[in-house]
Order: structure tokens, then sequence, then C-alpha cells
């Protein structure tokens, strides 16, 4: 028995000493991993990076890492390094359209908004836009130019890259019917070309063919088929349509942009949240906005907990009075 019991002990102890011989290995993978990030992106690179600074609704915890990539060969490296230590990543354009959560992002951020912004024509009415560059300065550009089809996106905040990626749009028009041809890069840092025939538009979405997963992939530019016209005609136009969105949303609050989906059948959400009388309703700091249901807003120390709250509690109350269930439009990620 009493040698029994010494052998019992033993593995108990050489347990113990594998689970942390095998943390300090994991840790030192991390390290590792961390230092290779900081030798490739020096200056471009921050760890444990609070979200709530690179969000429009300036909410959202740290995430392990965030990456400014400036090229196409920052997002080569990164492709194959993410895959082959099996990091998840999240592409942050604009920030928009985006609710981080409190614990924030378990992987990599890569910002393409910093330098992947050029905007250039490539024939009489075609414009190529990269992925980071500003959805309103390539409304600008192309009234810049006469050439008429992006009016549609007067207004919508964010990337090109985020617009092409959800489908931006509005009852005039949206990105899936201006767009000609799209270049992504997938895990193995090639790019590929895919002419807009060959991708899946939907309502607020856009996939890529079925062989290709649209989370292994990253958006790298756009090319735009837009028709001749008139600068002054457009940009009068443009102003209109600014002015209108602006008067009827809350531009001046932290927000998302709509939040909700709207039905595929009856009124919008906006209109539901209105007709429920929802506006105004507020947990802590979050609210639904008074201007436009559809919005809900950080009316200055709202925490994404706070958001979700409210998100549930609008959906709850909507599903009771119209029998409809809300999807989100906002994409939400994280802990």
């Amino acid at each position: 028995m009493e040698n029994r019991g010494s052998l019992d002990k033993r593995p108990q102890f050489l347990t113990g000493e594998i689970v942390l011989i095998m943390f300090a290995w994991l840790m030192a993978i991390e390290a590792t991993l961390k230092n290779q990030l900081e030798q490739r992106f020096t200056g471009r690179i921050r760890f444990d990076e609070p979200m709530s600074a690179h969000t429009s609704f300036r909410v959202g915890g740290p995430a392990d890492a965030l990456v400014m990539a400036a090229d196409e060969s920052d997002l080569a490296f990164l492709m194959p390094f993410l895959r082959d230590n099996s990091l998840p990543f999240l592409i942050l354009g604009g920030g928009t359209n985006l609710l981080v959560k409190d614990g924030g992002f378990p992987g990599v951020v890569i910002s393409m908004a910093s330098r992947l912004s050029e905007i250039f024509q490539t024939a009489a009415t075609k414009i190529t836009a990269m992925a980071g560059a500003k959805l309103h300065k390539l409304c600008r550009y192309a009234i810049d130019k006469g050439l008429s089809g992006m009016n549609f996106a007067v207004g919508i905040p964010g990337t090109v890259g985020g617009a092409i990626r959800m489908n931006a749009g509005t009852a005039t028009g949206d990105m899936g019917g201006v767009l000609e041809s799209v270049r992504v890069m997938g895990p193995d840092g090639g790019i590929i070309s895919l002419d807009a025939s060959r991708l899946r538009f939907g309502y607020r979405r856009m996939a890529l063919p079925e062989s290709m997963a649209m989370d292994k992939f990253v958006i790298i530019d756009g090319q735009f088929s837009l028709a001749a016209g008139s600068s002054e005609a457009l940009a009068e136009e443009a102003g209109r349509l600014l002015k209108k969105r602006k008067s009827a949303q809350p531009v001046h609050l932290a927000s998302a942009g709509c939040f909700f989906k709207n039905p595929a059948d009856g009124e919008p959400a906006g209109k539901l949240i209105d007709m429920a009388g929802l506006k105004g309703l507020r947990v802590n700091d979050a609210e639904v906005s008074t201007l436009h249901g559809n919005y809900f807003v950080n009316r200055g120390n709202a925490s994404a907990a706070d958001i979700l709250t409210l998100m549930e509690m609008v959906r709850e109350k909507i599903l009771l009075k119209f029998t409809i269930y809300l999807e989100p439009e906002v994409q939400i990620v994280g802990n």
C-alpha cells in the first residue's frame, strides 16, 4: 500500500509540472508572435489597443494587436502569418457599422484606413478605389469627374471595403449596382480578381463565390462602372441628399449608423421602433435616438453591454407588438 501510495502521488505531481511547463511554453509562443509582428510593423502596431478609440460607437475593449497596414505587401505578410498561427483577425475600415464588446477582440485587428486609400480613374467612366478609402471621398471624386451613379452613397459613413462587404446602400441604390469587379487577398497572401457577376449580393451583405469563405479573405479594392454626367448637377443633388440625411439622423452623436436591418416586408425598422414608442429609451448612456428610431447613440459613457442590453429590449418589444424579429445590421464582434 505504501509503494502504491507513492506511485499515485508521482503522476499527480508530474501532471502539475507538465501543466506549468505547457503554460510557460504557450506564453513564450505568444511573446514570439508579438516580437515577430513588432519587428515587421515597427511604429505601426499597438498591443492591447482599446477599440473604443477606433469605432464610431466609441465603445469596445482592447484588441490583442492592432496593425496599421500600409500597402499590399503588409497584407501579403499578415494573411499567411495569421493562418499559420491560427490567429483570428478583424478588418477595420472606418470603424462604423461595428460594435466591439467590452471584453475586446481576441486576435489581430488590421486597420485599412490609414494608407490603403487611393482612388483613381481607370477609364472614361470607371473608377478604382482601394478598400481603405473613405466612401464619401469616392462619392466626391465621382462628382468631380462628372461621373454619375455614386450619389446614393452620399452621407453613408465608412470605407469602400466595408461598403462593398456590407453592400451598403439606400432606397436609391447600393454598391452591388455599381461595382464591376473586386480584388481580394486570400489566406496564402495571393490576390484574386473577381467580376461582380461572380459575387452574391443581398440586402446589406455580399458573399464571395461558394468555394471562398468571406471571413478568410480581405478586400483590396473595387472597380466601379459609372455613367457620364454633369459635375454641377451631381453636386447639387449630393448637397440635397446630404442635407436631408443630416436633418433626419443624429450625426452629432456617436453611433454606428442604422442598427437593425429593415424587415423584408412591411415598415422599415426605424418606423417600427417609432410606432412602438421606443425613441428615447435608454440604458445608462446608450439611447434609442429621439431623431431616428433605428439609430442607437452613445451619449457619452455607454458601454458595449449597455448597447447590447438596449438592443435586446427593443427587439423584445418589437417582437411582442408586431411579431417581427429585428436582425442587427451592425457587426457585433469580440468577447
